[in-house]
Formats: C-alpha cells, structure tokens, sequence
C-alpha cells in the first residue's frame, strides 16, 4: 500500500492552497470521527457539505447496513441531508462543497453530478478502497474531466493515509462491507 508522499493531490484546477489547506483539515476531522460513526453502525465512509462561508450544512455516514438500502452512502445521505436543510433539490445556488472519506462510487458520482455540488475533496483513492474493501467503485472513466466540463472543481488524494488506516481497521474487526454476490 502506497504512503501519502506516493499520492500526490490530484485536481481539476490548477491547486489553490487555501482550499487545499481547508480541505486537509475537513478531511482529517472526518477520518478521526469515523470510528465513532462505525461503533455506532455506520459503514466506513463519512462525508460533509459545507457552504462557501465555512458553515456545516449536513454531514453523513454509510447507512448501507444498518439501514438495509444499498444506495446510502456517506455521499447521497450527505446531499439528501442538505436538501432537506436547505429545504431544495438543487443545491446549486448555494455553493456547496463536498468532503468525502473516499472517492466517490459511481452511483455517488451522480449524484453529485445531479445535485448541484460545486467543489468535491476526497481523501483515499477508488483503487484502494476496492484493495483493502473488496467493494466494487465502478467504472469511471475521465471522471475528473467530466466534473470540469460541468464546472464542478475536484481535489483528491488528501489525506489518505488516516483514510487508509480507518478501513482497515473497519475489515480487520470483521464490519461488513457491502458486495453484491455476482455469480
């Protein structure tokens, strides 16, 4: 498994490093905050929406299990939260910014997509979520150029090694990870 010098941040935009500096902390306190969600049920994912003054506006965890739907990740809770706070299924003219403790799957990249999201930060890469999860990520091919294209600005990599650590912690206590049998 790669270390955090072996990540470089990515992004769609050249890199700001105010928001990154923000994002690194956003980040970091939802990794330290997830083991609480997961003694509690939750999945091993966390995310939040913050509005562009640095106000939370909702903030989820991965109720796969414990709520019996497979559609409830930290993502599409996240934005279901913050549209019913924000009382909208748009959340466009809010300037809202996602923190995430993972990559988005394919499914939560739509709905990001559809929300109305204007900025996303994510900390450990699809590859190793699948590596030490066995949860399938999907195919996302260009993702990141496809966001731009829609003016949604990505950043990812941060933080990944306290991403990493939660994970694994989650897979060694034998939590459930959500897999579709394929056969």
């Amino acid at each position: 498994m790669k270390n955090q010098t072996d990540y470089p941040i990515i992004a769609n935009e050249e890199i700001n490093p105010v928001k990154l500096a923000r994002a690194k902390e956003i980040i970091l306190a939802l990794q330290q905050e997830l083991p609480d969600y997961i003694a509690r049920g939750s999945g091993p994912f966390l995310a939040a929406i913050y509005d562009e003054n640095g106000h939370l506006v909702a903030k989820e965890a991965n109720s796969v299990v414990n709520e019996v739907c497979s559609h409830n990740h930290a993502e599409m809770n996240t934005i279901k939260a913050a549209e019913k706070n924000l009382n909208t299924y748009d959340l466009s003219s809010h300037h809202l910014s996602l923190y995430v403790t993972a990559e988005p799957c394919i499914m939560c990249l739509g709905g990001i997509m559809w929300s109305g999201i204007k900025e996303v930060y994510y900390s450990v890469p699809s590859k190793d979520v699948e590596e030490i999860t066995g949860f399938d990520e999907g195919f996302k091919p260009q993702w990141l150029d496809e966001f731009k294209k829609r003016g949604i600005t990505v950043y990812g990599h941060i933080e990944v090694e306290a991403g990493q650590k939660v994970l694994k912690e989650y897979v060694k206590k034998g939590n459930v990870v959500y897999k579709p049998d394929r056969s």
